[in-house]
């Protein structure tokens, strides 16, 4: 049965968004789902799809993960802040609960912010778009903003001024029961601690913005001064991701260097397998992207958290998981 109801939810959450943004002098903007490069992201899998034509020959296209490496050439180009609600898609995703192959996307650039401009941005924005008649409880207390370090100890024990050491951060896996391999790099095993303790740990009756990533997490996001950290942060509802930001990468040969490393990681975790492995934008780290700070919302579990649901699938008129059943 479809839920027309949470459809209007939906639509006046999309709508109160668009206008947010636009009352505050952002360009909203639409850009493509198809690209015939993506940026080297190994723990995102894409979906691809071959492009024919008889005159320019076939070539492969692959589905977006996120708008990022359209918009990110638009900043480059002087469009200001900008904003776009787009759908985006990446495979091997699980289904239901809060994952669907192909779901709504917030993007957001806020042109001269950094990361903790963009933490003040989307308080005010949750705030201001919050829907009518729904009374949602994690909107009565102040968002916690907490650091990975501080959150790490508090939940886990584990002293992140010691954990760039692997042999310490596997030492604490072993005594949290975690039992990693021998072989583990270190992401894996930050994973483990941080997937099993620190974040089922998090407060769940208010947005938490969890900062300041460990620099060891490859991403787009400017390292912070003099701390093994980067200038990243990730926010939860009710237990739920819901977004995640960065002070934009803006150092060409730190993009250069990104691009080489990560698109090496994933040829070489994906070689032998069925996964896809989209050649990585070449022009993209050469691009002048000014000081700004992006940030990528999901709506489909924003939707689900001001509904006071725990999973997104009912908030869908078409699930994949329907469609596959039938």
């Amino acid at each position: 049965m479809y839920d027309f109801q949470a459809a209007r939810k939906r639509s006046e959450l999309l709508m109160n968004i668009r206008t947010y943004f636009i009352e505050k002098g952002y360009l909203e903007v639409s850009t493509p789902t198809l690209s015939p490069y993506l940026i080297p992201e190994p723990t995102i899998k894409t979906f691809e799809t071959k492009f024919i034509n008889e005159f320019t020959g076939s070539r492969e296209l692959y589905m977006i993960p996120s708008p990022e490496i359209f918009m990110k050439r638009l900043l480059a180009a002087g469009s200001g802040s900008i904003f776009q609600i787009s759908q985006c898609f990446r495979n091997a995703e699980q289904l239901g609960d809060v994952h669907n192959p192909e779901f709504t996307m917030l993007e957001y650039y806020t042109v001269g912010a950094d990361d903790r401009d963009s933490i003040d941005i989307t308080i005010e924005m949750i705030e201001r778009t919050k829907l009518k008649g729904i009374e949602a409880p994690w909107l009565r207390e102040k968002p916690l903003i907490i650091t990975m370090h501080e959150a790490m100890m508090k939940y886990a024990g584990v002293d992140m001024d010691k954990a760039e050491d692997i042999d310490y951060l596997r030492k604490e896996a072993i005594r949290l029961g975690l039992n990693p391999n021998d072989n583990e790099n270190w992401d894996d095993t930050f994973n483990r601690i941080f997937l099993t303790y620190t974040e089922p740990s998090l407060p769940k009756d208010r947005e938490v913005y969890l900062t300041d990533y460990p620099d060891k997490i490859a991403c787009l996001a400017r390292h912070s001064e003099g701390k093994p950290t980067k200038k990243r942060w990730e926010m939860y509802i009710a237990g739920i991701e819901i977004a995640n930001c960065y002070d934009e990468e803006t150092d060409k040969e730190e993009s250069r260097r990104y691009f080489t490393e990560e698109y090496n990681r994933m040829e070489n975790e994906r070689r032998g397998t069925e996964d896809a492995i989209p050649p990585a934008d070449p022009s993209f780290p050469d691009l002048d992207i000014p000081q700004s700070s992006g940030g990528a919302m999901g709506l489909d579990r924003l939707l689900a958290v001001h509904l006071g649901l725990n999973c997104i699938e009912p908030l869908l008129l078409f699930p994949l998981s329907d469609m596959l059943r039938q």
